[in-house]
């Protein structure tokens, strides 16, 4: 399995629109920062987790040449806002692309794109096939993900866990029934919006603790604000085994 980092930002993304501070104004490339995405490459599949607006961006920038599945965290804009670009797949693979989310975020979809869903569609609008996931495992053909309910503020959303991967994204609480799914994970990405507390998502301390808990062999820091600091800074202070994620970096696991 090969994991890349399509997108590590928070939902303004870095630099932030007329923002000036140092790492807005950063030419050290791990300092851009589209808005939070990731691409799973696993027997042969590939998904998308969250096509925020960034989303064609993305994947021309990692020569994503098919798609097979998008896995929808939560409906806010910088994860779904990208979806209308699914028409290229469409037209290359010769098929709808298969989206997997929640009945609540599938309505916030339907609702955002209604055009999609309407009777009489217009031409070249994107096909898509959706799936709902409920609090349990699933499979996409024959690789099995199983969610992880965690909470955005009060917002309950999906985490995924494939084989030995999990990915948490926009989170400042995961109940103790639901860290257990998360138990053996070797890989392990999860959010840390800055180093000072926030409403609805963990800052960098309490995703350490996070970390130290499952004990993955190797866990990653993505969903970063310019509020964080300077990636060649930031990296230096972390502990053994925990890296700042950054915008294409990939690994096999």
């Amino acid at each position: 399995m090969k994991i890349t980092f399509l997108g590590t930002g928070t939902s303004q993304g870095i630099p932030v629109i007329a923002c000036r501070c140092i790492v807005c104004q950063s030419t050290d490339p791990r300092d851009f920062r589209l808005r939070t995405s990731i691409l799973v490459e696993v027997e042969g599949k590939t998904i998308v987790i969250d096509s925020g607006p960034d989303f064609r961006q993305q994947m021309l920038r990692a020569e994503v040449a098919s798609l097979d599945a998008i896995l929808f965290t939560h409906e806010h804009k910088d994860h779904v806002a990208g979806m209308d670009d699914v028409r290229a797949f469409n037209f290359i693979n010769q098929k709808p692309m298969d989206i997997y989310a929640e009945e609540r975020v599938q309505t916030a979809i339907k609702r955002e794109y209604a055009y999609v869903f309407a009777e009489f569609k217009y031409p070249g609008i994107p096909q898509v096939n959706l799936h709902q996931v409920e609090n349990g495992p699933f499979f996409i053909e024959n690789i099995e993900v199983i969610p992880i309910r965690v909470y955005h503020y009060r917002l309950p959303i999906f985490g995924f866990r494939i084989k030995d991967f999990t990915y948490i994204t926009d989170a400042n609480f995961i109940s103790d029934t639901e860290i257990e799914k998360m138990k053996g994970t070797r890989y392990l990405v999860v959010n840390a919006l800055r180093k000072e507390k926030h409403l609805s998502h963990y800052n960098l301390e309490e995703a350490e603790k996070l970390i130290h808990t499952i004990a993955p062999e190797k866990a990653f820091i993505t969903h970063i604000s310019h509020q964080f600091g300077l990636y060649q800074e930031l990296e230096k202070e972390l502990p053994a085994g925990i890296t700042l994620a950054y915008d294409t970096l990939s690994f096999n696991c």
